[in-house]
C-alpha cells in the first residue's frame, strides 16, 4: 500500500495541491521520481536516499517510486524532498499511516538528514491555510516568516528525524510567535536638504500621498535625482495587507532578509538604463518577479528614463495600467502584482540644456538629436503619467540660504493624514489610494463643482486630452482635495492636477 502526502507547488504567488505517493516493488535497485519534475526535483532522489539513511531510517530495496499528482502540473525546486523522505519512512511502517492527516509538507533535505529553508513559505502557507489544511511542517529557519499567517499550526522541524518524531507525537511544537511589527524606516533624504523648489516638494507631496507617477525634467544638477530619493522618507506607512503583499514576493524571489521575515518599509528600487526587459518584468526558465514587482507597494525610480532602450520602456505600459504583469517562458506563466509608482527623471535633451533659464551652457544638440531622444517616450508611456516637473536650477541665493525648510517628517505627517482618508473611502474594495482607482471609482469617488466641471471640460477641449489622461487628471485632484481635508474637488483642486498634466516634451 502507498504511503500518501500533500505538498504545495508554487507558480509565482498561485499555490497548487500537490499529492506524494511513495511505492515499492520487488525487482532491482531503482529509484523513480515521475509527475513532470524538473532537474530539481528529480536530484530528490540522491539527497533523500542519503537523508534517510544518514537519519538512522531504513530505505526501501527493490524498486522505489514517487509519483507527484497532478501529473500534467510542473514541479520546480528542492520543496518535495521532505515529503518524500517522510513517504518513505512510512512505507517502511515507520510511520503510522495516519501522520499526514491534515498536514502540509514542504522542505529541502541535506545528506545528513537536516532540513534546509526554500524560498516561498509565506504564499505557501496561506494557501495551504485557504484549502483548510491544520498543520503545516516546515525548516525550522522558515517558522517566523510562517508564523505571519494566523489560523494554521506551524511544525518547525531541523532534520528528518525530527519531523518523524512530530509526527508521531513524541514531541510537540511549541507556538511560534509572528515577528513585530517594528518599522525600521532610514531617511536616506531628508526633504529639508533640499533647498527652494517648492513647487516640486508640493508636486512630491501628491505623488506620495496619492500613490500618482511622477517625470521629472530639468538640467544637469537640478536636484532630480535628489527629490527622488527624498519621497522615500514621505511615503506613508503600509497596513498589514500590503506588508503582506510585498513580502511574499521577496519570499518567492528568495530576497527575503533571514533576520527580518515582514517587509514593513515600503520598497524603492532604483533601475539603471543598461537593464534590460526581462529584469524589470520579470523571467527566467521558472519565471520570477522583475523589478516591477519588486517595487509592489512602493516605489520604482528610473533615473535617466530616455536613456533606456525603447522597447525596455514600452513593457512598463500594461503593468502600469493593470497593476499586474502576467510572464509566461517556456516552463510557465506567473502573474505578479506590480502596483508601483513610478518616479522618472531625465534631461530635457542629450546635452541637458535645451530651453534651461539662466543656464551657463548652451544647448548643443542637433534637431534630429532632440527628436531622437524625445521618441523614447512614447505617447502611451506619458499618457499613463499623472505629474510631469519642469525642474529649474535653484539660484545660489537660495542654495546658500540658512532658512530652515520643511523637514521629511512633517511633510509624511499630511500624506498620512491623507491616506487616512483614503483608506476609509475605499474601505472593502482592495484599493489602497486614489492611484489605484478605476474610472467606475473615479465616477462614484470624484464629485466635482459645478466650476470644476467646466474648468475640466474647457481644458479637455483646448488641450486635447485624452480620456486616460482626464480621469488622470481626476485622480490627481482628489489627492490634492485630500490634503486639504475637502470631500468635493473645487476648480482650485482642478486647476492644480491640470498645471501638472501639462506635457513637458
Amino acid at each position: 500500500m502507498p504511503s500518501k502526502l500533500l505538498s504545495v507547488e508554487l507558480h509565482g504567488l498561485e499555490g497548487f495541491l500537490v499529492e506524494i505517493e511513495v511505492d515499492r516493488r520487488a525487482g532491482r535497485v531503482i529509484f523513480a521520481i515521475v509527475g513532470l519534475p524538473d532537474a530539481a526535483v528529480q536530484e530528490a532522489k540522491e539527497r533523500v536516499t542519503s537523508a534517510v539513511k544518514n537519519s538512522g531510517f531504513e530505505f526501501p530495496r527493490g524498486k522505489v517510486i514517487v509519483n507527484l499528482a497532478p501529473a500534467d502540473l510542473k514541479k520546480f525546486g528542492p520543496r518535495y524532498d521532505l515529503p518524500i523522505g517522510l513517504g518513505i519512512v512510512a512505507l517502511m511502517k515507520q510511520l503510522p499511516p495516519n501522520s499526514f492527516n491534515e498536514t502540509v509538507i514542504i522542505g529541502e533535505l541535506a545528506l545528513d538528514g537536516t532540513i534546509r529553508p526554500i524560498n516561498g513559505i509565506l504564499a505557501s502557507v496561506e494557501f495551504a491555510k485557504k484549502q483548510g489544511f491544520k498543520k503545516i511542517v516546515l525548516p525550522k529557519e522558515n517558522a517566523r516568516e510562517a508564523a505571519l499567517i494566523p489560523g494554521i499550526k506551524i511544525i518547525p522541524a531541523g532534520s528528518l528525524k525530527e519531523a518523524v518524531m512530530h509526527l508521531k507525537g513524541k514531541i510537540e511544537a511549541l507556538p511560534i510567535k509572528p515577528p513585530k511589527i517594528d518599522s525600521d524606516r532610514v531617511i536616506n533624504v531628508d526633504m529639508s536638504v533640499i533647498k527652494g523648489q517648492a513647487q516640486a516638494k508640493r508636486a512630491l507631496e501628491i505623488t506620495a500621498a496619492g500613490g500618482h507617477n511622477i517625470l521629472l525634467c530639468g538640467a544637469p544638477g537640478a536636484g532630480k535625482t535628489l527629490m527622488a530619493r527624498a519621497l522615500g522618507g514621505i511615503l506613508p506607512s503600509m497596513t498589514l495587507d500590503e506588508m503582506l503583499e510585498v513580502s511574499k514576493i521577496y519570499s518567492v524571489a528568495g530576497l527575503l532578509p533571514k533576520h527580518k521575515p515582514l517587509i514593513t518599509e515600503r520598497p524603492f528600487r532604483p533601475i539603471h538604463h543598461t537593464a534590460s526587459a526581462m529584469s524589470i518584468v520579470g523571467g527566467g526558465n521558472i519565471p520570477g518577479p522583475g523589478e516591477i514587482s519588486l517595487a509592489h507597494r512602493g516605489v520604482l525610480f528610473m533615473d535617466e528614463i530616455a536613456e533606456f532602450p525603447k522597447n525596455v520602456l514600452e513593457v512598463l505600459r500594461q503593468p502600469m495600467e493593470d497593476n499586474f504583469i502576467t510572464v509566461s517562458r517556456v516552463k510557465g506563466t506567473c502573474t505578479y502584482p506590480s502596483k508601483f509608482i513610478l518616479v522618472a527623471a531625465m534631461n530635457p535633451c542629450p546635452c541637458g540644456y535645451r530651453n534651461v533659464e539662466n543656464a551657463k551652457k548652451e544647448c548643443v544638440c542637433s534637431a534630429v538629436d532632440v527628436q531622437r531622444y524625445e521618441k523614447k517616450l512614447s505617447g502611451p508611456l506619458l499618457d499613463r503619467i499623472d505629474i510631469y516637473l519642469n525642474v529649474a536650477p535653484v539660484d545660489i541665493s537660495k542654495l546658500s540660504s540658512k532658512k530652515k525648510e520643511e523637514d521629511s517628517e512633517t511633510v509624511r505627517q499630511r500624506v498620512e493624514n491623507s491616506r487616512a482618508i483614503q483608506r476609509e473611502r475605499f474601505k472593502g474594495l482592495k484599493i489602497y489610494s486614489n492611484g489605484e482607482m478605476k474610472n467606475d471609482d473615479i465616477n462614484r469617488f470624484c464629485k466635482l463643482t459645478k466650476e470644476a466641471k467646466a474648468l475640466i471640460a474647457q481644458a479637455v477641449t483646448q488641450f486635447d486630452i485624452s480620456a486616460r489622461s482626464y480621469f488622470r487628471i481626476l485622480k490627481v485632484a482628489r489627492t490634492i482635495a485630500d490634503l486639504e481635508g475637502k470631500e468635493n474637488l473645487s476648480s482650485t483642486h482642478v486647476a492644480e492636477a491640470l498645471q501638472y498634466k501639462t506635457k513637458i516634451l
